[in-house]
């Protein structure tokens, strides 16, 4: 009997070749735009060809135009790997193609989602009767938190969103960091609001919102307010005061809405967990479970202490939608109709880990984050320009030439990233933080080792003696 599935046998062992040898490939990728477009963009074929010659020429031509993101020397962004239970779980998620809509179309896959979910909330220590989504990533766990946000907000001054949209509607003022993420804004286009409602809060020199200010901007306005808070910015993992600023916007009627896209899992580490006092008193948390859990792609998280909120801006309801009351239907909570089940690699990387190995990947990572810059930091030219309490921080590297001024040293540190970058030992990204160039230093992979820091700063040894 032919086995029509044989392509998996061939996919298995490219895919192992490919997790087993990340860490011994250069970290970027080796081919140009142009070199890639050669290889993968042509006329469509007008027959089909067999499965596995699709699949061996898809990996034949992207292997070298891949980048090492789930090895131990990937540190531009927060970008994690896949823990191996994890990406196991996604391959059978794929496997068994299930719509995780809702329960009736797959028992399993919502019972598994709905323990990942009551699973985060311990781990996380956030209010048990919250309700939560998974998502595609933190952008539409923003957009899931802040649906809630909208709906509550305007059905505390009399307006229902949900039936009477927004023409005519209260204006909402959405109070932030000057250092917010770019999700937020998008988030906020994509309800409807416009950049307009937002209100940027200036920073004090570690980054968190001033609360003199803050306080301030919320009493000049008397219309609907939702405050959006950091736990953990992305480039010095400041973290907002919670304990101070949460309190202040509960009095003045705002809903606080969190961006925790990894800084959360702080909340993981009895040792970090100092940085998020006061979180738990928020309405809404949004992180990712695709950078420090260390799944694949894509998963989001969207915590909400107000079930009534979340579900009345996300639910739907129709004669053909087979909803089963004893358990829980997604798509009450979710912004997708069809949906794969991605809580379940979440499920499977929590029980790999347990409770202690989730601690032990946050302090470590940090740990690696510390040595990377200050052992890059005490070579010549070098600069730090923040050494994180977390897992972010910055290096900048000044030109030596006399008389070399701002311009020059942004020049210096785009080419030392350059240089790293295309050795292929580690891979960075630049930022700019307070109008200065700077190389930012991001570590929240489960394989990142100690060797890898001391491969890390020998290529910087290098190119800077």
């Amino acid at each position: 009997m032919e086995d029509k599935y044989s392509v998996l046998d061939f996919t298995l062992a490219e895919a192992k070749k490919w997790v087993n040898e990340v860490d011994d490939r250069p970290v970027s990728s080796r081919l140009t735009f142009e070199e890639l477009k050669e290889k993968i963009s042509f006329p469509l074929n007008s027959t089909g060809i067999p499965a596995e010659d699709v699949v061996k020429h898809i990996v034949d031509s992207a292997k070298d135009g891949l980048l090492g993101s789930t090895g131990g020397r990937f540190f531009a962004w927060v970008i994690g790997g896949a823990l191996p239970s994890a990406l196991a779980s996604d391959w059978l998620v794929s496997s068994w193609d299930q719509n995780a809509a809702l329960y009736a179309c797959s028992p399993a896959a919502s019972i598994i989602e709905e323990t990942a979910g009551e699973w985060v909330l311990e781990l996380l220590d956030l209010p048990k009767e919250s309700s939560f989504a998974f998502t595609t990533g933190c952008q539409l766990a923003h957009f899931t938190g802040l649906s809630a946000a909208r709906s509550k907000v305007l059905k505390n001054v009399g307006w229902s969103v949900s039936q009477d949209g927004l023409f005519g509607a209260p204006p909402i003022k959405v109070f932030t960091s000057q250092h917010r993420h770019g999700s937020i804004d998008r988030a906020i286009r994509y309800l409807g609001l416009g950049n307009k409602s937002l209100q940027a809060i200036k920073t004090n020199d570690l980054g968190e919102i001033l609360v003199s200010e803050f306080e301030r901007s919320l009493q000049e306005f008397g219309g609907p307010k939702i405050v959006v808070l950091d736990a953990a910015d992305l480039n010095i993992a400041a973290f907002d005061s919670f304990s101070e600023l949460i309190p202040i916007a509960q009095q003045h009627g705002a809903w606080v809405h969190i961006d925790g896209a990894f800084g959360l899992f702080a909340r993981a580490s009895p040792n970090k967990k100092y940085l998020t006092k006061g979180i738990e008193l928020a309405d809404s948390w949004a992180t990712d479970a695709h950078k420090w859990l260390n799944v694949p792609f894509d998963c989001g998280i969207s915590i909400i202490k107000d079930k009534d909120a979340h579900r009345e801006a996300m639910t739907i309801q129709a004669s053909y939608i087979a909803s089963d009351k004893i358990a829980r239907d997604q798509i009450d909570w979710n912004p997708e109709w069809s949906r794969r089940a991605r809580g379940v690699p979440v499920y499977a990387a929590l029980r790999e880990l347990g409770k202690e190995g989730v601690s032990d990947l946050v302090e470590r990572t940090c740990k690696y984050c510390k040595m990377i810059i200050e052992e890059i930091g005490e070579l010549p030219g070098a600069e730090i320009i923040w050494k994180s309490e977390l897992n972010q921080g910055l290096l900048r590297f000044r030109d030596l030439k006399r008389n070399a001024n701002e311009s020059d040293h942004d020049v210096q540190t785009q080419k030392i990233i350059n240089a790293v970058n295309e050795s292929g030992v580690a891979f960075f990204s630049p930022t700019t933080w307070e109008n200065k160039l700077a190389m930012r230093v991001s570590v929240v992979n489960w394989k990142t080792s100690e060797d890898d820091v001391k491969k890390t700063v020998e290529i910087f040894r290098k190119l800077l003696s």
